[in-house]
């Protein structure tokens, strides 16, 4: 722990808030001192929890929303530029509100100058990605880092398994040159159900495609094994060179209903509910999956009912198994104006006849050319490492067993890897030899990927608060990823969705220059 601790404002006490609130008080040294929420039930619980306990809140410790906050703390520094005492303020945020609000909330506290950790994606169009990097480099071209530490939430550089496969590959180059890359993330048949065609995820117009609300990090982990120099390198990223995608919704949508379902647009209702899979008494109330008959009150019940804990420590078991059935029994009808449906999650609802539009299932494939390094030496092989020719293929698709564990097959010139959640398994083509590592695997969601961004972020913040580090020393150190890495690899994502919607291959290189870099100028061209 650190004197002086950085003070952290969570905002949006969602799932995701409460995630980044207890990994940084169990696994950082820093400490949550405020949180923005508009909904006052989800304020209370984080609060109490990880910030003012049974004595309830102080001021300057709980804000309505992130505006609300921006007042309050404009007001704080007036305050104390004329000499009055006044609340000490925060060091850095955890921007946790709705993808669709993360531009106006990082835009708008910009001026604050506070170290900023965002939850991914960083936003849901391309246009407000550029905006975002105008905003944080306002100097450009003459500055081209932030003037404080920013983040993203890519838990996937921050898991030890993908720390051990990075070095395995990119320091012990333990399969020599990588040359093929396949990686999978299995969504999961009712995980994909919940969020994406039931839950908030489910329509572009109002989020964004599924490749950037569930998988943008599953791109940028991609990148960082294979385009990121290794540590301490100041070798220039290996860009791709096209990117191309395909995939649709497959299986999520009317003409799949099953005929016996007749007109029932919820499962509470429905003639089919007890033999169909997606019945979503069985998903949130029954015990087979994470439903509350197996004990669980968090994710994904609670998003149903928020207030489940309370329903049962009022009514027990039973009283709370009761308002979560009610919740899912609520139902709209042909009369029901579609603005009002289109308005809210309805978790009872049968998942063909839903508003969803996003894919289910989507392929990206991105290829890099041979790009040597000009090197002083005659040795090409030694210009080359790590910069040759490569392909690499991702697969989301919903409708699998495993939920988000995802597996990695990796063919290198001298081996092939195979990674999973819990091991990585190398094969070596020159001695025959196969060895298993079991990297730890630790909890705390995202095999220990939340704690690990939260500590590193949190580090950073500390080493430049604390003793004096540059910003871009302590970026680069703790967190591993520059401003120009988040927005690539989101880039990388609105390329391969254009790429899949107009049937085409993508120059990447040169829709980087044209639309990113033209963007940042005001000369995007579409």
């Amino acid at each position: 722990m650190s004197a002086n601790p950085p003070r952290i404002l969570i905002i949006g006490a969602g799932s995701r808030g409460n995630a980044y609130a207890r990994a940084t008080g169990e696994s950082s040294n820093g400490i949550v001192v405020a949180v923005a929420e508009p909904i006052a039930y989800k304020r209370q619980r984080l609060g109490s929890k990880y910030i003012w306990g049974k004595a309830g809140p102080s001021e300057g410790q709980e804000f309505e929303d992130w505006k609300h906050f921006l007042a309050w703390e404009q007001e704080r520094r007036a305050k104390a530029s004329r000499g009055e005492v006044v609340p000490e303020g925060v060091d850095a945020v955890f921007i946790c509100v709705l993808d669709e609000m993360h531009k106006e909330v990082i835009v708008g506290l910009a001026p604050l100058g506070l170290h900023t950790m965002c939850e991914k994606p960083l936003t849901t169009s391309l246009d407000d990605c550029i905006s975002i990097y105008r905003a944080l480099l306002p100097d450009l071209p003459h500055t081209t880092a932030p003037s404080k530490i920013f983040s993203i939430g890519h838990v996937l550089r921050y898991s030890q398994h993908n720390i051990v496969l990075r070095k395995l590959l990119l320091e012990e180059q333990v399969i020599g040159e990588v040359l093929s890359v396949n990686h999978t993330e299995p969504v999961g048949w009712w995980h994909f159900a919940h969020s994406y065609v039931r839950g908030n995820w489910r329509k572009e117009s109002t989020t964004a495609p599924s490749l950037l609300t569930k998988s943008c990090h599953d791109i940028d982990l991609l990148l960082w094994l294979l385009s990121s120099p290794p540590p301490n390198s100041n070798k220039p990223p290996h860009i791709p060179v096209t990117v191309s995608s395909s995939g649709s919704l497959q299986f999520f949508n009317k003409t799949r209903k099953p005929t016996a379902a007749g007109n029932a647009t919820n499962c509470l209702s429905c003639p089919i509910e007890e033999s169909c899979q997606y019945s979503a008494k069985k998903i949130y109330v029954g015990k087979d999956l994470k439903g509350l008959g197996s004990g669980n009150t968090n994710w994904p019940v609670d998003i149903v009912l928020p207030e489940i804990e309370e329903c049962i420590s009022q009514g027990g078991p039973a009283g709370g198994e009761r308002a979560l059935l009610s919740k899912l029994s609520e139902d709209y009808t042909s009369t029901t104006p579609a603005s009002e449906v289109s308005a809210r999650n309805w978790y009872g609802r049968c998942v063909w006849e839903a508003d969803n539009d996003v894919c289910d299932n989507q392929v990206v494939t991105m290829t890099w050319d041979n790009d040597p390094l000009p090197s002083t030496s005659d040795d090409p092989e030694q210009a080359l490492a790590g910069r040759g020719a490569k392909t690499a293929v991702f697969h989301m698709v919903a409708h699998t067993k495993k939920i988000c564990d995802r597996y990695t097959h990796i063919y290198g010139s001298r081996g092939e890897i195979y990674a999973d959640g819990e091991t990585i398994t190398v094969q070596d083509f020159t001695t025959g030899t196969r060895k298993v590592y079991r990297p730890h695997v630790a909890g705390g969601g995202h095999g220990g990927g939340d704690d690990g961004l939260a500590r590193q972020f949190i580090l950073a913040v500390d080493r430049v608060k604390n003793h004096g580090a540059r910003v871009t020393d302590a970026q680069e150190e703790f967190v591993g990823c520059t401003l120009e890495d988040v927005i690539r690899s989101h880039a990388l994502v609105f390329a391969a969705e254009e790429a899949r919607r107009d049937r085409k291959v993508l120059d990447f290189p040169e829709w980087w220059e044209r639309v990113v870099q033209g963007g940042l100028r005001g000369e995007r061209t579409v």
